[in-house]
């Protein structure tokens, strides 16, 4: 074990949905359990504040914005088992979380297919000054065909076709936060009557392959200007947009191996992008069995278990893959599969099985087990200096019940954390931002930057 004064902190991040049934499927059941409670302000409000007195990082909030792909020939079971619907709009809950917390930063996912920029990049703006700087946005492209049936198309866009929007949708975000109003324009000047310099505030005339915006941007500069960056897809492609654009990113990782192959590919795209390769902060998604002993933890893990529905898991992934799972044995091999669903998924999944030719178990061991740490805290913390070895800067810490996983964690992992020098006792002050270690509020990404210059 290393000495403990000598490790970075780990970044810490309770990754949720506004939604009964998220990612460990069919453990809403549980008697303990009070996802099923989603509809309920008091619920996340009460998680908010929990977090913020543990001194969590963020707050992630998932969406989807279309069901997953049929599963056993159509949607009523997703429907029936509550895979992720009926959820709610993460933006709007991440704006009442905001009035009952100082310091907790709040992600929130949004498609590039589910709003104009214009109107996302005035909504995110809003909400930053609202939360004093504190709002981040995990950018992802939709991998559901269903999702991009609701805003227009007839079919789901081409999987390297939706970064190239994403690209674009990033660019009218930029122009509008960067460039539209210089430092200074906003006076307020009650005795010259002057509310806003004129000449410091620009028009963007965005005229390009999606998308026409002639501004200006409607709010002035919030304490961000441009919101923390995080993105969530690791194949090919999206690991050149997260060079790119990210200052964060979110994958789920078998093992810590694989996280720091990732990780490696991550700084070679931010060095290509003309960034540090240190610029971008890894997090991996992870849930957790805490026990005072070995034997209790994995008691309590198959416990759990009884409540985990293994169909409901294979319903999601198989959604994310744009394949129907249902009503096959367990092990029905993948085969060699193109899909314009999640790929970096898939790559996840191949790389994590000898052979790499998962079957259905392998799957759902993938999404149930291989990303699941069980034993005492001493265990969890030394296996969470491995992830961080891999090159780890962050947790996501994944759920199976609401609030007491994360109440768990927090009465028992999280003081062997603080012990170590690996969870941090209090906020730094400034932005998200600047919470997250950077030296200004504003993003230095040069990607940002070019626009704020010109």
């Amino acid at each position: 074990m290393s000495t403990f004064s000598q490790r970075p902190r780990l970044l810490l991040s309770a990754f949720v949905m506004n939604t009964g049934n998220h990612i460990r499927g069919g453990q809403w059941r549980h008697p303990d359990a009070q996802q099923h409670r989603f509809n309920e302000l008091a619920l996340w409000t009460d998680l908010a504040q929990q977090l913020e007195a543990a001194h969590f990082d963020a707050l992630f909030l998932a969406d989807v914005v279309g069901l997953y792909g049929n599963h056993e020939g159509s949607t009523d079971s997703l429907i029936r088992k509550g895979l992720q619907v009926p959820s709610n709009d993460p933006l709007v809950l991440a704006s009442a979380l905001a009035a009952v917390t100082q310091n907790l930063g709040l992600a929130i996912t949004s498609s590039v297919i589910q709003a104009h920029p214009f109107t996302f990049a005035r909504q995110l703006s809003t909400l930053d000054h609202l939360s004093g700087g504190r709002v981040a946005w995990n950018i992802v492209t939709s991998s559901l065909e269903n999702a991009h049936k609701n805003f227009g198309s007839s079919s789901i866009t081409e999987h390297d076709q939706r970064y190239d929007w994403a690209d674009e949708y990033l660019e009218v975000c930029y122009k509008l936060w960067e460039s539209s109003w210089q430092e200074g324009a906003l006076l307020t000047d009650k005795e010259s009557g002057i509310f806003a310099n004129p000449s410091k505030v620009h028009k963007i005339n965005h005229s390009g392959q999606r998308y026409s915006v002639e501004g200006p941007h409607l709010v002035s500069p919030s304490p961000q200007r441009t919101p923390l960056l995080f993105q969530a897809g690791n194949s090919t492609r999206g690991t050149v947009f997260a060079g790119k654009h990210a200052e964060a990113a979110f994958v789920f990782a078998p093992s810590p191996d694989y996280a720091q192959r990732f990780s490696e590919k991550l700084r070679v795209q931010a060095e290509a992008a003309g960034r540090r390769r240190e610029d971008i902060k890894l997090f991996a998604g992870l849930s957790f069995t805490v026990g005072s002993t070995q034997e209790e933890a994995h008691r309590l893990h198959e416990a759990e278990r009884e409540y985990l529905d293994v169909d409901t898991v294979l319903a999601h992934i198989g959604g994310s893959l744009g394949i129907d799972l249902g009503g096959l044995p367990l092990d029905t091999p993948l085969g060699d599969i193109e899909t314009e669903g999640s790929r970096g998924i898939l790559d996840a999944i191949k790389a994590s099985t000898p052979g790499q030719n998962p079957t259905l178990e392998d799957v759902a061991r993938y999404r149930t087990e291989a990303q699941h740490l069980v034993g005492t805290p001493e265990q969890i913390a030394d296996q969470l200096e491995r992830w961080q070895d891999a090159g780890v800067a962050g947790i996501n810490v994944i759920n199976s019940f609401l609030p007491s996983s994360y109440t768990d964690f927090i009465d028992h992992i999280l003081p062997e954390l603080t012990r170590r020098g690996l969870a941090q006792t209090s906020y730094a002050p400034g932005t998200l931002r600047e919470k997250f270690g950077e030296s200004q509020p504003y993003s230095a990404n040069p990607t940002a930057t070019f626009y704020r210059t010109h």
